[in-house]
């Protein structure tokens, strides 16, 4: 009978083990639900969503629901629509002209964190530069002044005070004659010049940013490819070096990969301003470490110092 009784008492123990157990169990799952659902998916600001480099953000945060909400932003209806037709929902597309103040300011309501991707984008005029034979390129949709300057620093300013500010800019800022400058400056009779000046027009952009103590990140793409991503070593640099690999070009789609995971690494990525290259495909294993990317600089950031700002 004792010897039963003992019985009895261990399988007693066991089952309210076991209940412990399952009760525990049970609070972690339920913790972990709490937490992740206190862990708010980042309200993003994305502009030029309806661009090519713009939109690769936008589609990559929008297949990442559990970390972005993104607000893709476009200039126009027939920019919305396209990207509506395209399976976008939306409620996710806003309409908003960068180089209106009080439209961004009403489009960026409530955003976390905003990726600035708008440019000013050339296009031949039809006209030949007689001194050189080479075709002549305007800015149909406003010149670098409005929409790299005026529109980004409308931006910049909307943003709040502890939102991060993601700028994807261009290499060749430290120099002032770079080609891409001349693209839509005109000489006047007097010997003046006005218009193009896009580098310059950015680096302005990107200084301000620095200068408003709002966490930044500011990338500097080199030439942009319309190829696929995650096939490829990337490079970092500053200053425009060629350190690392002689290529100058980069897929559109790692140069969004490299602005989302901006949001996603803040500790890493806060407070940098850097090029980004990619070396041919094939040489070297593909980036997956985005976290590592940066070690590459030893903590060097761009010197604007260098060349010349608007």
């Amino acid at each position: 009978a004792a010897s039963g009784h003992v019985s009895q008492a261990g399988g007693d123990e066991r089952r309210h083990d076991s209940a412990s157990a399952s009760r525990m169990m049970l609070l972690t799952i339920l913790c972990a639900l709490a937490l992740q659902g206190l862990a708010k998916p980042l309200q993003v600001f994305v502009s030029g969503a309806g661009g090519q480099t713009g939109q690769a953000v936008f589609r990559k945060m929008l297949a990442r629901p559990n970390d972005f909400r993104p607000r893709g932003v476009v200039r126009s209806q027939a920019s919305k629509d396209a990207l509506v037709q395209s399976g976008v929902p939306a409620n996710f597309v806003v309409i908003a002209d960068v180089t209106d103040r009080h439209a961004v300011q009403e489009a960026m309501s409530g955003c976390d964190a905003v990726v600035i991707c708008t440019s000013a984008k050339p296009a031949p005029t039809g006209e030949t530069d007689e001194a050189t034979g080479r075709p002549k390129f305007g800015f149909p949709n406003g010149q670098p002044e409005l929409v790299d300057w005026v529109g980004q620093k409308n931006q910049i300013d909307a943003a709040e005070s502890n939102a991060h500010v993601v700028i994807c800019s261009s290499m060749g800022g430290t120099d002032p004659s770079n080609m891409l400058n001349s693209l839509g400056r005109t000489v006047n009779a007097d010997g003046s010049a006005e218009g193009g000046n896009i580098l310059l027009w950015k680096r302005k952009a990107e200084k301000y940013l620095i200068d408003s103590g709002r966490p930044y990140t500011i990338v500097h793409p080199g030439g942009l490819l319309n190829e696929p991503g995650g096939k490829r070593q990337l490079v970092v640099g500053v200053d425009d070096e060629t350190a690392g690999t002689e290529s100058r070009v980069v897929p559109r789609e790692d140069v969004a990969e490299v602005l989302m995971q901006a949001l996603l690494l803040p500790k890493v990525y806060q407070g940098r301003s850097f090029d980004l290259r990619a070396k041919p495909e094939g040489d070297g294993p593909p980036t997956t470490d985005f976290e590592r990317l940066l070690s590459h600089l030893d903590g060097r950031n761009c010197d604007y110092s260098l060349g010349k700002i608007a």
